[in-house]
């Protein structure tokens, strides 16, 4: 079962995907938004939540103050329970039903501020950057791009206009904290 931890929907249950996602745990989404809130990222963001899955980390965002929230999953299921939970919380956000990258290459006006990206653990590196490369055209300058993967993978190479702020360990969960710094140009992938 997956909760809301805190703010406006503290408690909510949330509806998760029967199969095919890796939930970030209660833990591991307290630490997270317990250091969004002490860098001030949240109030008034606009988020955009990649392989949402249960569309949780976005709907915590939302709760703790985020203007609204775009929750992209390309899995039917996955999109049926986002709809559900947004619906159940009457939360300003919306679930797409695309591939992240699809979805990044499609994004041409500068929109977000805050974006989780929580692929599958086993994720290959260049595509993650590819994802993040395309991504460029809908970041507002000096938005904060949060990574979730595992301990064991190596880090990955972020494509030129992401510094690396920080990177977090939870467990078996690892977190690199970007900043998206501008559009110095694209990488080959």
């Amino acid at each position: 079962m997956t909760r809301i931890i805190a703010g406006t929907y503290k408690g909510r249950e949330l509806a998760v995907p029967t199969r095919g996602t890796r939930p970030t745990s209660s833990r591991v989404r307290e630490a997270l938004f317990s250091r969004l809130e002490a860098w001030d990222e949240l109030e008034g963001a606009r988020v955009l939540d990649l392989y949402a899955g249960s569309g949780a980390l976005g709907l915590e965002a939302i709760s703790r103050g985020a203007q609204s929230a775009v929750l992209v999953d390309k899995a039917r299921e996955a999109n049926r329970v986002m709809s559900k939970n947004i619906r159940c919380l009457d939360a300003p956000a919306h679930a797409v039903a695309q591939d992240a990258y699809q979805f990044a290459c499609s994004t041409k006006q500068p929109a977000y501020t805050l974006v989780f990206i929580d692929p599958p653990y086993d994720y290959p590196a260049q595509q993650l950057a590819r994802v993040l490369d395309a991504l460029r055209s809908g970041l507002e300058p000096q938005a904060l791009v949060v990574v979730e993967g595992s301990t064991r993978s190596t880090a990955p190479s972020w494509p030129a206009g992401y510094t690396e702020e920080s990177t977090r360990k939870w467990g078996e969960t690892r977190a690199w904290f970007l900043t998206y710094t501008g559009n110095e140009g694209s990488v080959e992938v």
